[in-house]
């Protein structure tokens, strides 16, 4: 038996090499030049279309997201049991648990590493530009959106690539593939990148940490994970909302602290930032401009991948809410990314280049250490060995919450792709698979699952783009009704206006 599964392994091995070689490949071309091209194109085009509302109408989506979560008892209100919507602030924190994960802590680490610190300018960069590229995937998804045979909304890229994309003339063909593609990418990247990458991650902190066994976490996981999934969207959104402020506000003040205790160091960490931002010191102390090659692309692929815009994913729990705006859940999208990249991330940059972990000189790493351990030695410069023990158990709740986020996100595109009445059956699969994720080594796996994640980006912008017009018009008819006193008609709903031009036939 035993010779026999070593012989299957080696006769896998050239397969398993060239699936490796391929998704290397698949992954540069995605993450490369053109995916973060893509990215940054949507960001600069939504900027521009809707005349830069991140930065024109500031204080009004602060005041309708943030502020409203104190001064209007709707944003926060549950819905009924009859209804199967969840409030905005359900959403934004369902979303927000699934975008706020070990990207904000891993993923910092390792952008500086790789990238200096010259990536955490161009992070904030993406972030700036994606606010809108997030905005506009939500004004989009409450526009799209439908219910389904449970009376549930049900929104998202694959919804507007179908009924938006697949109305224009001549693309009906192209909207229902891009939106089957892009379903089979979110599916895939839901068991990776959404759950056994995120687990794996929680068993190994937890094992190093406290010395508990992978599989009593992946036990522990599994029972969890499916009380909450197997409750379906509306329980999954009353974790959430207690678990993501929760853990947010512990994380931060942690970090502030951090901060505080090394603030004579701001300065330089600021300016070792934009000096690594503009070459003006290459990172590690090499090439000039491969130094800020690196720098720009591991700030945008960090940021991407942290904050989640342009992916299309968070837009699937945003099109759940209860509002009927779209352009108000548009502002919850980029409260979302300012949330996540410009506060959480920032934030863990300055507690690494505030340690002395890093020459604010040339960029150059003083330590071998890479990852959370990065993070949870800077933590134990202030906390001593309280330090890393308080990031892995940010890490448990920061990955836990990612898996709650996107199993919604994968019920959604199985819903798509299968019908609604099949997505128990992806749901439990789902659960089951958060065991393996504890308990085996997955590199390969991860490497796909990354990929995946990437790949849902394509057909996402091509909707994006392709349906900036409209983004435009609903916004432009928002702030007219809004700060101009138009009493012209809202743009609620897609389904709402093409019955009304049926009704004037």
């Amino acid at each position: 038996m035993l010779k026999a599964l070593t012989n299957l392994n080696d006769a896998l091995k050239p397969a398993v090499e060239a699936i490796t070689d391929i998704n290397g490949i698949v992954n540069g071309f995605v993450w490369g030049t053109f995916g973060i091209g893509l990215l940054l194109l949507a960001g600069i085009l939504m900027t521009f279309i809707n005349r830069g509302f991140q930065f024109t109408h500031i204080g009004h989506w602060i005041k309708n997201t943030i502020g409203a979560i104190f001064a209007d008892k709707h944003v926060t209100k549950h819905t009924g049991k009859e209804d199967k919507s969840i409030s905005q602030f359900q959403s934004l924190c369902t979303a927000l648990a699934a975008t706020i994960g070990t990207g904000n802590i891993v993923g910092i680490a390792t952008a500086i590493i790789s990238g200096g610190p010259g990536a955490i300018f161009w992070m904030w960069v993406m972030a700036i530009f994606g606010m809108m590229t997030n905005y506009s995937e939500n004004v989009l998804g409450i526009y799209y959106r439908r219910k389904n045979a449970k009376g549930e909304w049900s929104g998202g890229a694959m919804y507007y690539l179908r009924d938006g994309l697949g109305s224009k003339k001549g693309c009906k063909q192209i909207g229902m593939i891009l939106a089957v593609l892009f379903s089979c990418f979110c599916l895939l990247a839901s068991f990776g990148i959404g759950n056994m990458s995120q687990v794996n991650s929680i068993a190994g902190n937890m094992k190093s940490a406290f010395d508990i066994p992978t599989w009593i976490t992946g036990v522990c996981i599994v029972i969890l994970s499916a009380f909450v999934i197997l409750g379906g969207l509306k329980r999954v959104a009353a974790v959430t909302e207690k678990l993501v402020p929760v853990m947010a506000i512990l994380y931060i003040i942690g970090a502030v602290i951090i901060c505080i205790a090394n603030i004579d160091q701001f300065a330089a960490v600021f300016g070792s930032i934009f000096k690594g931002a503009f070459a003006m010191k290459a990172a590690g102390g090499g090439i000039i401009g491969y130094g800020v090659s690196r720098a720009i692309t591991w700030g945008f692929k960090r940021g991407a991948f942290s904050n989640e815009a342009g992916l299309g994913s968070s837009v699937m729990v945003h099109s759940s809410s209860n509002v009927k705006e779209p352009v108000r859940q548009g502002m919850w999208g980029i409260f979302e990314v300012f949330a996540d990249t410009i506060v959480v991330c920032t934030l863990t940059a300055f507690c690494i280049l505030s340690s002395g972990l890093v020459d604010l000189e040339t960029g150059q790493m003083l330590t071998d250490i890479e990852g959370s351990g990065l993070v949870g030695q800077a933590f134990a410069g202030v906390f001593g060995s309280v330090g890393p023990k308080f990031i892995a158990i940010a890490i448990l709740l920061f990955a836990y919450s990612t898996v709650l986020g996107w199993s919604h996100y994968g019920t959604k595109a199985f819903e798509f792709l299968f019908g609604t009445k099949a997505t128990v059956v992806y749901k439990a699969v789902f659960v089951i698979m958060a065991y393996f994720g504890c308990t085996m080594s997955l590199g390969l796996a991860w490497d796909l699952s990354d990929t995946f994640n990437g790949l849902m980006m394509i057909p996402n912008l091509i909707g994006v783009l392709a349906l900036s017009g409209t983004v435009g018009k609903i916004t432009s008819n928002y702030i007219r009704r809004t700060f101009h006193g138009s009493k012209e008609e809202p743009m609620y709903s897609a389904f709402a206006d093409i019955q009304r031009e049926q009704l004037k036939k």
